[in-house]
């Protein structure tokens, strides 16, 4: 039953190409549509169908998951007038697996309610790696009933499938994720920073270091493309600090004084005004190398 589903995929970012092709790989029937038709392309080839817009996605999906860059983007291809509501039927599930907003979430789950969509917001973690491999930890908020007619698709991207909540739930668990994101990767190039002042051999120190207390997911993944010089993104500055600042947004309505997190976002600021926006997070190294003068990345020795 589970690959009878008709699916839509809207967004093919990084992530997205990885998860749509994991659908296909999955046998699940997937319609597509990118803003940029060249990545629909890579897809199609994949046995992806090409649509027009989110609106013809709607129109020939079951299930249409959304994967894009921020709550407007979000909103453009869910309310816009080629968006999914805009081709949708009553009992379409729509399934939003971009991080924006968890007020923008329940906003949105109500107008989609309003046409007899149920939603589904189910942000994911695990990075470019996680994407490839099938094994992305989601967090999902909605109706669990609901949850329980797409989990096979969940089941096709990811290993760790948590239901959090009512909508919004997902998106609130996701900034929580980011919080610790952000901490794990101060911690992991201030550590390198260290190590390097020291006189330590890098690589023998992540080694140790990923297999005790301090291990993270940041030190185990990002710590050794740091130490090659390799700064392409699997989850790019300038997302991470779109997350972060609907974080921070969240957390002053919450009137909650999170220090670490606005370090993290400060510092990454400087690497977007240094023109790392879109290197990957672990950029932040570039930093740590101007306030101690010292230099990691092998192209800077």
């Amino acid at each position: 039953m589970a690959n009878q589903l008709r699916v839509g995929f809207i967004g093919l970012g990084i992530m997205g190409q990885s998860m749509a092709r994991n659908l296909l790989q999955a046998g699940f029937s997937v319609t597509v549509w990118n803003r940029t038709e060249s990545k629909m392309k890579v897809v199609q080839d994949w046995g992806a169908t090409p649509a027009a817009s989110p609106q013809a996605v709607a129109r020939k999906s079951d299930v249409v998951i959304t994967i894009v860059g921020d709550t407007p983007d979000v909103e453009a291809v869910i309310t816009g007038d080629e968006g999914v509501l805009a081709g949708a039927k009553p009992g379409l599930i729509l399934v939003d697996m971009s991080t924006i907003s968890p007020d923008a979430t329940r906003q949105l789950a109500e107008q989609a309610s309003a046409q007899g969509v149920k939603m589904l917001d189910a942000p994911v973690s695990g990075g470019d790696i996680g994407a490839r491999e099938g094994t992305l930890s989601i967090m999902v908020g909605g109706e669990k009933d609901v949850l329980e007619k797409v989990r096979p698709l969940f089941e096709a991207m990811g290993k760790n499938i948590v239901h959090c909540g009512p909508n919004g739930a997902g998106q609130t668990v996701k900034a929580c994720n980011q919080i610790m994101c952000g901490l794990n990767l101060l911690g992991m190039v201030e550590a390198l920073s260290f190590a390097k002042k020291a006189g330590v051999d890098l690589e023998k120190m992540i080694q140790v270091t990923t297999q005790g207390a301090a291990g993270s997911w940041a030190l185990a993944n990002l710590g050794p493309r740091v130490v090659k010089g390799d700064l392409d993104p699997g989850f790019s500055v300038r997302f991470q600090q779109k997350d972060l600042r609907i974080v921070l947004q969240e957390a002053e309505q919450l009137e909650l004084p999170l220090l670490g997190t606005a370090a993290v976002n400060q510092l990454l600021r400087s690497v977007q005004a240094q023109g790392g926006s879109e290197d990957g997070t672990h950029a932040l190294i570039r930093v740590m190398e101007q306030l101690g003068n010292f230099s990691i990345i092998p192209d800077n020795e």
